[in-house]
């Protein structure tokens, strides 16, 4: 990875650090300190840091600000918080009952003259100004689920969620504080990269007025030279290959499809069908069979939560992979920790030898040696087990959902749709088959059959449609919705294409999972991906190698750099870019991050990121879209 992406994690672990970059391998006690948050600054952490790492950097304690908390009178505070009014009166609370020994203060976001103001009377007041330690604007406000991927905001984010950005009666007012909001997080991300974009997208969209706005806010920072955030001592500063990264802003609109589409890979199947947040996964486990006595209550289910992070090796192999291959590294993983553990067993039972016998004793100082080794591989052997339970367990659960809604003939189907190959079952035979997929599932696969075609279906195969539709059990809400958009749409452009290959099955599982699989693949297709552009995809390409394409031809061009702003959609820059990022105004999901990941493995020395205002699955997205109509 280029170290470009490096600067996030670093950022808080300086933080932490009381703002001083962590000096490496240093010995001795790290400072002893406790860590004061709201839920935007836990958000922020949680899924970057571990609580060990917290620990190894000497936070004892980790607490939300809102909290009772008692006095801890000889350890240093440091505060992650947004500068609200309420975060700021609670601060200047924990000065006045002089909570700590000393304070840090750090902003996730930067906090206004007057409530700074507040915070030095509060200090005055407490007879405490010498207890202020630091005062630091942070400029991270935004969470970082990956190296590559980020996303703004979890609290609040119906704030600025595709819902509130779409809704027909939206005032001008709220949606300049929707933009000012995506903005502020925007403005932090590039702070913290240390670097200055030069910022695309398309005309008469909400991803225009975010690149006006940052290109505004980016440029009035750069003329106040005295303060400017991207001068000198910034992270990610000195990191960059000489040529600036590429912004593309996207508008969700541009490509409906995709968020409602079935999915075959890892992580995004996760995303899909399971509870993932913020990379950790709630899965409720089921008690074992054995039946209840008649009367007594049912057992309650055991609910157990994984964390599926940087540091799990497993997953950073295979999370882009398709669930077969998972399910079969699954099963290899463990038989290679059987074989190991039965080494040690081995060893262990050899080392009980009896009697004085002359190859034994030979035979043991032999063995002492490979136990010695055994033993010292123990710890790492145990993690390769903690990571084999993990995936067993959210794997089972992921291909639980498979087999019940035939998910796999779903993607395979909506495939076919989306890249208009010649489908081997009618649509109807799809929504009216009882043992295929939830409602959800099947209002999902209608969805994509209406977004991509390029003749909207007749009054009358519609209505036959939606009756199928209603008799097995959909709620036609967001139909009505996508039905304004696509007319909306085809004023505004052409349909958008999603490539023309489909999924190869590769036959049934049967045969490539033996029979002492934990994982029963009966009946589910073995599916390969091939690899295909998804429309976000395509206009990163097109962008980014600076070709010429109809689709992305007037998009607009900033340089914040350039004294004058200038509206034109010529590029001044020529030369392809190595560095980019994609950002879609409206929300994301894990299929089209996946798929620039992909795409961008195949151009060597070059780095994506994929960030977006929220990130929703579709059940979530169809959620979004059905409160429309009750406007």
């Amino acid at each position: 990875k280029a170290l470009l992406y490096s600067c996030f994690p670093v950022a808080l672990k300086r933080m932490l650090n009381f703002n001083v970059p962590p000096v490496k391998n240093s010995a001795g006690e790290p400072v002893w300190k406790v860590l004061i948050y709201d839920r935007f600054g836990q958000d922020i952490i949680s899924p970057l840091l571990s609580v060990k790492e917290l620990r190894d950097m000497g936070i004892t304690l980790h607490l939300l600000l809102h909290s009772d908390r008692d006095p801890i009178p000889d350890v240093p505070a440091v505060y992650f918080v947004m500068p609200t009014e309420e975060n700021i009166d609670r601060m200047c609370q924990d000065l006045r009952n002089q909570l700590y020994e000393s304070y840090y203060l750090n902003f996730i976001s930067a906090i206004s003259r007057s409530k700074l103001e507040d915070i030095a009377n509060a200090a005055i007041g407490a007879n405490a100004v010498a207890q202020v330690a630091k005062v630091f604007d942070q400029y991270l406000n935004f969470i970082t689920l990956e190296d590559d991927m980020f996303v703004l905001c979890n609290q609040n984010k119906e704030l600025v969620s595709y819902r509130a950005i779409n809704r027909p009666d939206i005032t001008d007012t709220e949606m300049e504080t929707i933009m000012d909001t995506i903005v502020d997080s925007l403005f932090c991300f590039f702070v913290t990269l240390g670097a200055i974009p030069i910022i695309r997208c398309s005309r008469g969209t909400a991803a225009e007025m975010v690149a006006v706005k940052l290109d505004k806010k980016l440029r009035e920072n750069l003329r106040d030279a005295r303060n400017s955030l991207f001068t000198g001592d910034t992270l990610g500063a000195g990191q960059f290959s000489f040529q600036r990264p590429l912004l593309v802003l996207v508008d969700r609109n541009i490509d409906l499809a995709t968020p409602l589409h079935h999915t075959w890979t890892y992580q995004a199947l996760v995303h899909d069908v399971l509870d993932f947040h913020l990379n950790r996964v709630n899965l409720e486990e089921s008690m074992g069979t054995e039946s209840t006595p008649a009367g007594a209550r049912p057992k309650k289910k055991n609910k157990k939560s994984y964390d599926l992070t940087a540091s799990d090796k497993f997953w950073q192999k295979h999370k882009g992979s398709p669930f077969p291959e998972v399910a079969e590294s699954v099963q290899q993983e463990l038989e290679s920790y059987r074989a190991q553990e039965d080494e040690v067993k081995r060893l262990k039972s050899i080392m009980g030898i009896e009697g004085e016998d002359e190859g034994a004793i030979s035979m043991l100082s032999d063995n002492t040696a490979k136990l010695t080794s055994a033993v010292s591989s123990l710890p790492e052997l145990l993690e390769k087990k903690r990571l084999i339970d993990l995936h067993t367990n959210v794997a089972t659960a992921v291909l639980e959902h498979i087999k019940t809604r035939k998910l796999d003939v779903y993607f395979e189907y909506e495939e076919k749709i989306m890249s208009k190959s010649t489908l081997d079952k009618s649509l109807l035979d799809m929504i009216s088959d009882p043992d295929a997929g939830t409602p959800e599932d099947k209002m999902r696969l209608f969805l994509i059959y209406y977004i991509s075609s390029s003749q909207a279906p007749s009054e009358i195969d519609l209505d036959q449609y939606k009756k199928a539709l209603m008799d097995a059990g959909c709620n036609l809400a967001p139909l009505s919705y996508i039905k304004q958009w696509k007319a909306f749409t085809k004023m505004a452009s052409a349909p958008t294409s999603y490539g023309n290959s489909t999924p190869k099955p590769l036959g049934l599982f049967s045969r490539v999972m033996n029979t002492g699989s934990q994982f029963v693949m009966e009946g589910v297709k073995n599916l390969v991906l091939k690899q295909q552009n998804l429309p976000v995809t395509r206009i990163l390409d097109n962008l980014m190698e600076m070709k010429s394409n109809p689709e992305t031809d007037d998009y607009r061009y900033f340089d914040p750099k350039m004294l004058r702003g200038s509206d034109s959609s010529v590029p001044r820059n020529k030369n392809p870019f190595q560095e980019a990022i994609v950002f879609v105004v409206g929300g994301g999901n894990y299929i089209e991050y996946q798929n620039l990941i992909d795409y961008i493995k195949g151009k060597q020395g070059k780095h994506v990121l994929y960030g977006c205002s929220e990130l929703f699955n579709a059940a979530q997205f169809i959620k979004q879209v059905s409160t429309f109509n009750s406007n």
